[in-house]
């Protein structure tokens, strides 16, 4: 099996990797990824198999930058908020918070994509399974960071706290009311976040 990570990294951006890109991130989000092949990807990308294989050697080389492609977007996202809200970690942490009731009301909204890949990929050495382990430990040390700054005596804790609500509130704005999840994601994210106001 490659490296998808190393053999991605290499890869020269292009306007057909963009494409292929774009067309498995639809593709993969709304229908699944192993509902999806090879030839599909290549045939609504518009390029040729060899344009394919010679940006993604295979398709777990693709799976993971899809999913890397938007960890680097959640990533963004974030640096963007904690420097706009430098210096009030609530504010930030509420701003994620509102950040998980948006994507919950998204037209096309299939869940969490990476608890999707996840439970797509049992084997916890798929390189699948790396890419969304590897999002996860970001996103959680970056709310244990806000917790820390927010003065909380259990900063890891309240980050576990947080995840939980996460997955829990995607999972269950996916199966159930999306507005009653929302609602409920908003008071507990809440009443982790506001364990004392200053």
């Amino acid at each position: 099996m490659s490296d998808p990570a190393g053999s991605t990294r290499q890869a020269r951006p292009s306007a057909a990797r963009a494409r292929i890109l774009d067309t498995a991130d639809r593709l993969f989000y709304r229908e699944g990824i192993r509902a999806v092949g090879v030839e599909r990807v290549v045939a609504e990308s518009k390029v040729t198999r060899v344009t394919f294989y010679r940006h993604f050697p295979t398709k777990d080389d693709l799976i993971a930058t899809y999913l890397t492609a938007r960890s680097e977007r959640e990533r963004e996202a974030l640096a963007e908020a904690r420097q706009a809200l430098a210096g009030d970690p609530r504010a930030v942490l509420r701003a994620i918070v509102d950040a998980i009731v948006a994507e919950s009301r998204a037209p096309g909204f299939r869940g969490c994509p990476y608890v999707n890949a996840s439970a797509e990929y049992a084997d916890p050495d798929h390189p699948v399974r790396h890419a969304v382990a590897q999002h996860r430990t970001w996103f959680t040390g970056q709310i244990v960071e806000l917790m820390a700054e927010l003065g909380h005596p259990e900063p890891e804790l309240a980050a576990q706290q947080m995840m939980m609500l996460r997955d829990g509130a995607l999972t269950g704005a996916y199966l159930d009311d999306r507005e009653r999840m929302a609602a409920a994601l908003i008071a507990a994210g809440r009443a982790i976040i506001a364990y004392r106001e200053d």
